[in-house]
């Protein structure tokens, strides 16, 4: 298969200048505010985004390297499939996070609830519809038992190190 290559559209700030203490999620992070400085190029795509309140982030987990196909996730003990989880170090180091807008200013997309790193490298925006998500029931697995640290807890150093590469 051959290479697919993505380019940065800007930069997310955050409070946040090394992994340990970053919240494992927006959910620990409310009331944290940070910003998103989009790059010249992009700017013209902004328009009508300032109507959502919400918005999904996609980003490059640009200080994650390697993978391994199973990792001990935040909040868990067990080994677990990467799959099955939001662990950082992953075959490709592609982030989400749905955060709440609060303005845009030009180039600046002011946010709530960052749960990234500073300087972390933008690849797309989308804004949040939530008619758009499935309904009915949720199922979230082996995560069920541990919804209620999922508003407090902060990343320790257990992704600090960068694994060995899964090879096929």
């Amino acid at each position: 298969m051959k290479t697919i290559r993505y380019t940065p559209i800007g930069l997310i700030h955050s409070p946040f200048s090394e992994p340990v203490g970053v919240p494992i999620q927006p959910t620990a992070a409310a009331g944290l505010r940070g910003s998103v400085e989009i790059f010249p190029a992009f700017v013209p795509g902004l328009q009508d985004l300032e109507g959502f309140s919400h918005i999904v982030l996609l980003f490059h987990l640009h200080r994650s390297s390697g993978y391994e196909l199973q990792v001990v996730p935040f909040l868990d003990k067990e080994k677990r499939g990467v799959f099955s989880t939001r662990a950082p170090h992953r075959p490709n180091q592609i982030g989400l996070s749905i955060v709440k807008l609060i303005s845009v200013e030009e180039s600046i997309l002011h946010i709530e609830g960052v749960d990234v790193l500073d300087g972390t490298p933008l690849l797309d925006i989308k804004p949040y519809f939530p008619a758009l998500n499935p309904g009915g029931e949720i199922r979230i697995g082996w995560a069920e038992k541990l919804k209620s640290g999922f508003r407090t807890t902060r990343a320790d150093n257990r992704f600090a190190e960068s694994p060995g590469t899964e090879q096929d």
